[in-house]
């Protein structure tokens, strides 16, 4: 049986809570691979709705969770996202989630430079989430981090945070802070330690002893394809590679652990923050497809951008993560509309393209080409096979398929698991 490895095809928020969830009942093992806590995965599971950021969405369904090392993790929102579930009846203990021993951290410093450079860059805001994940990663590649093995030899962290300390204190001074206190930042390790470690294990040996085994892994991706680091709409992205391929560096397995690649796209397309995007609506329509589909960020609760499904980006995203098949989310959202429209090109300046250019100044004059398609007025919502589907839907859903190249795997229809329509089986493959 086969791996599957989920990520959002679009700009994230893509539906990959649900979708996930509805995988990782039958797997084995449920592995982060990338980001932190600023994903958000919202599960709706019988009459309860559970708002992860963090945690493998597998936890819910009891499935053996990991946290790979390509994640960046805030040991406090970790603790508190914990108590918050079990509050809910989720049973969470170290045989059922583990964290990567080389998880860098994310400090309260992290969080400070965060909204201190976002505060002070006026219109160039990128729109982040300020919980400290860019600053996190940026300690990482600088070879100063402080990682989650860490805690378990604080006695011998001095020269560690002297490198911490000669970068933040330079950067706080510039903004008239006070340097990092070190007996606080040590209390606060030494606090939260006792309860980080027991959770942590080389989740690398847990992943490749899974694999041998013969055992069905999903990686779950955070954020979307269009949000990466290098293959997104840059700079208005997230602080790591979201595409497939971090499956395999961001949890220690080889590239050939990725399986089938499943793409999460919505029947529309949607952006939280500020950056490119081509085929928003800021009319009437927008504002009906954002209070139709409850477009708000479930880590910020910020508004949703909304516009028609954009197939130019989607096929960039399907090259570029080797995505297998997609799995298409919120089509009930589109019932009732007379026309619909899709994107298949855009025109900048006296030049058209199939593709979005890289150069952030191209992008935002990017035009889009639009084809019309005719809507349907009967409901989608709540189904659970192709019999159900309005003939207009089902020729939408085949028109999506021609424009980005690649096969609709899974079509989901409102937010309960169970109103899915399964096409292909990612695991038997």
């Amino acid at each position: 049986m086969a791996n599957v490895t989920v990520i959002g095809a679009q700009w994230g928020d893509e539906g990959k809570g649900k979708i996930v969830d509805w995988l990782s009942e039958r797997a084995d093992v449920v592995a982060r691979f990338q980001g932190g806590h600023n994903a958000g995965h919202t599960l709706v599971v019988g009459e309860k709705v559970y708002k992860l950021s963090l945690l493998p969405s597998g936890i819910v369904r009891g499935t053996l969770s990991v946290i790979g090392n390509g994640v960046v993790l805030d040991p406090w929102h970790f603790r508190d996202e914990v108590a918050k579930l079990k509050g809910q009846g989720v049973e969470i203990n170290p045989d059922n989630l583990q964290i990567a021993e080389t998880c860098p951290l994310i400090l309260p410093f992290h969080r400070d430079l965060d909204g201190l450079r976002e505060d002070a860059s006026g219109a160039g805001k990128i729109g982040t989430t300020r919980r400290g994940i860019g600053p996190a990663y940026e300690d990482k590649v600088g070879r100063r981090a402080i990682r989650v093995c860490d805690l378990a030899h604080l006695d011998d962290l001095d020269l560690q945070i002297d490198r911490l300390t000669a970068h933040h204190d330079a950067l706080r001074a510039g903004f008239g802070e006070a340097p990092i206190d070190r007996a606080q930042l040590m209390a606060d390790l030494t606090e939260i330690a006792e309860f980080i470690l027991p959770f942590v294990k080389p989740v690398w040996l847990t992943l490749n002893k899974a694999k041998a085994a013969g055992q069905r892994i999903l990686f779950e991706g955070a954020q979307g394809t269009l949000l990466d680091i290098d293959h997104g709409t840059y700079p208005f992205v997230t602080s790591s590679n979201t595409v497939a391929g971090t499956a395999a560096s961001g949890t220690g397995l080889g590239p050939n652990a990725a399986g089938f690649v499943l793409g999460i796209v919505k029947a529309y397309t949607t952006r939280v923050g500020s950056g490119p995007f081509p085929s928003e609506l800021e009319n009437d329509i927008g504002q009906r497809l954002g209070e139709r589909g409850h477009e708000f960020g479930t880590v910020t609760g910020r508004k949703r951008r909304c516009g028609w499904f954009d197939a130019v980006l989607v096929r960039q995203s399907v090259a570029v993560s080797g995505v297998t098949g997609i799995a298409l989310t919120k089509l009930d959202v589109l019932d009732g509309f007379e026309e619909l429209q899709i994107c298949v090109g855009y025109k900048i300046g006296d030049q058209t393209f199939d593709y979005l250019p890289a150069h952030a100044q191209d992008q935002a004059k990017a035009e889009p080409i639009y084809e019309t398609i005719g809507g349907w007025s009967e409901t989608t919502a709540g189904a659970r096979s192709w019999a159900e589907l309005p003939a207009q839907a089902i020729k939408y859903i085949r028109r999506i398929e021609e424009l980005i190249g690649c096969p609709v795997t899974l079509v989901s229809t409102s937010p309960e698991r169970d109103d899915t329509i399964l096409v292909r089986d990612p695991f038997a493959d």
